[in-house]
């Protein structure tokens, strides 16, 4: 059926598009000619064909913002290094930098340089996508778009949710498409998009014939839905890992999905996940085979905090687990350092690939002086980092945002909160420079800042409630720069709130500390303050902001604990003494009006 329609498309193009073999075309075929061909012409001028070094290798791309952001395979990027340049169907050649990689789902994201006014594509929702949809691929095969016009190729969907091993011990494609439309090398990191022209996958792997260098018609594009999931993270500047939920299952024969074994140490677990446990569901979506589970987790990174449904004696529980990372440590780091990842059974995409060496890029930091100078500004290489400029860049970002929100700035004496603990009795809380104290209807507590923190965690049932307070209040006076170790982690969800918040982690004191800020108004909306690894932190949700001695506070404050609410705290007053021997070069104010520039 696909043939003899190719054929009339290819008849009606012969004879004019009004008629064949002397007979008027059909109109709806006629209609369907013509959104097709709009559909390409939409999606085309955001595609990039990227090139490494000298010209000597590359692969494709898209740009998805104004500003020049554009996604790739992480294999395409890792033998071009931290800059490259990227060919766009407007005939024009561009700069680009390295910007985040995510080897494991071999995606990275890369930036453009020389205008704010990209064309860009259209985002998609692959979770819609069906078998049997058309879809259309553009990209560089065989490097041949060096007249910078990219090649499309057409097709339809040939599977969804397909889920493919990991390749040796890295890259692993979850959740994937499958596509009839021609992936060939050189294709890495192009997009794949639908009937109206959104980008619904980023292609990746094909298999080929035994010469390898012909397509036989089964390309991979990792979906859209789970590059979205980690955009944040990418942007962040980081190396980025997926996630795990520290349990593993089967289907077993009554074709429910098991738990088969579970970590004791995993949030999972203390959330009371336990073996022969049934998974019903995972990030909101239907868990119906190990398969699918697998899928999902994989399109997930390390770090979120997700839905868990599942059943057990024909009870049904519903949790938020945090899920941690496939990788440990330096694990991660240390697979980097050697031989790249390819996906299995594509060759390399380089025009010269049998007599080219098959050797490991230059550490980035032997790569610095072959860095264009006009570049060099835009990138910082950091242990743990594909370009720490980009993470300094989202810090000062969301820090800026937050000031916007009317923050207080540098009052860094005493601040005493007196209210209500709802259903309890009264409660005061005093935010000294050496000690914090807190009078509680469970009892005084004090916290001496100038010792460790990860000890001293009253009151008892919150899960260091003073201290979380005294980081907030910490952040708030000194701003990320003089906090401590900080770092911007990306986007994360809350549980039981839409979208994704932005994440600064923040180390002192031998505590770690996540600030989640929301996007839309810059407020502060919630801490979570971990005293140690692999254990619960305390959590407090931020509301009800009004103004204090000219800044925003927020007046309302639930504070959580494990699977507990340990209570909410509503303060009728709250006063802010001023230090006047704080030093001015602690200010956030000096902070937010830095020079990095995107």
């Amino acid at each position: 059926m696909r043939a003899t329609a190719l054929a009339i498309i290819l008849a009606i193009s012969a004879s004019g598009g009004g008629r064949l073999y002397g007979q008027e075309i059909p109109e709806a075929v006629r209609r369907a000619e013509a959104a097709r061909i709009a559909a390409v012409a939409k999606a085309m001028p955001a595609a990039v064909s990227v090139f490494a070094k000298g010209g000597q290798g590359g692969g494709s791309g898209v740009v998805v913002t104004p500003d020049g952001y554009a996604l790739t395979n992480y294999h395409v990027v890792r033998p071009a290094g931290l800059t490259m340049q990227c060919s766009m169907p407007d005939g024009r050649l561009y700069d680009a930098v390295l910007v985040g990689v995510d080897p494991v789902g071999d995606v990275a994201l890369i930036k453009l340089m020389g205008r704010d006014d990209f064309p860009t594509a259209e985002l998609g929702d692959s979770e819609t996508v069906r078998v049997g949809d058309w879809c259309f691929a553009i990209g560089n095969p065989f490097l041949l778009a060096t007249d910078f016009q990219p090649t499309v190729t057409y097709g339809i969907v040939s599977g969804v949710h397909r889920y493919q091993y990991p390749a040796g011990t890295l890259l692993e494609y979850a959740d994937c498409i499958q596509t009839d439309a021609a992936i060939n090398p050189g294709n890495s990191g192009g997009p794949l998009f639908d009937a109206q022209g959104r980008l619904i996958g980023i292609n990746g792997r094909g298999s080929f014939e035994k010469r390898g260098r012909v397509n036989v018609g089964v390309g991979y594009a990792i979906s859209i839905n789970q590059i979205k999931h980690f955009m944040g993270y990418l942007h962040s500047g980081r190396i980025v890992d997926h996630a795990t939920l520290g349990a593993t299952v089967a289907t077993g024969s009554d074709g429910t999905v098991r738990v088969t074994d579970i970590l004791e140490s995993s949030d999972a677990f203390r959330r009371g996940l336990r073996y022969d446990d049934e998974i019903l569901s995972l990030a909101g979506r239907s868990v119906t085979s190990a398969n699918i589970f697998k899928n999902i987790l994989g399109t997930l990174p390390k770090g979120w905090r997700v839905s868990l449904k599942y059943r057990r004696d024909d009870e049904t529980h519903q949790i938020f687990v945090r899920l941690a990372g496939v990788h440990a440590g330096d694990e991660l780091l240390k697979k980097l350092a050697g031989r790249p990842q390819r996906p299995p059974r594509q060759p390399p995409e380089h025009p010269k690939d049998k007599k080219q060496p098959n050797k490991p890029p230059a550490h980035p930091r032997t790569q610095k002086a072959e860095i264009p100078a006009h570049l060099a500004k835009y990138v910082e290489t950091r242990r743990g980092y594909a370009n720490y400029y980009f993470n300094r860049l989202n810090q000062q970002r969301v820090w800026r945002a937050f000031r916007k929100s009317d923050a207080p700035v540098a009052q860094n004496g005493k601040w005493i909160l007196k209210g209500k603990q709802e259903g309890a009795g009264d409660v005061l809380v005093e935010l000294g420079t050496t000690r914090v104290t807190g009078t509680f209807p469970q009892g005084r507590f004090v916290v001496d800042l100038e010792k460790d923190w990860d000890s001293q965690l009253g009151p008892a049932g919150s899960g260091g409630l003073l201290t979380a307070l005294a980081s907030w209040k910490r952040m708030l006076t000194v701003g990320p720069k003089a906090f401590g170790e900080v770092i911007y982690v990306g986007t994360c969800p809350i549980p039981e709130r839409d979208g994704l918040f932005d994440v600064i982690a923040a180390t002192h004191a031998t505590v770690d500390t996540r600030f989640y800020f929301d996007p839309a108004n810059g407020q502060l909306v919630l801490l979570e303050m971990f005293p140690q690894q692999h254990v619960d932190p305390c959590e407090i949700y931020f509301d009800d902001y009004r103004e204090t001695d000219g800044v925003s506070l927020p007046h309302r404050l639930e504070v959580r604990y494990g699977n507990a609410q340990f209570g909410v705290v509503t303060w009728e007053q709250i006063k802010l003494e001023k230090l006047e021997t704080a030093r001015r070069s602690s200010s956030p104010v000096e902070w937010a009006a830095g020079t990095v520039q995107p």
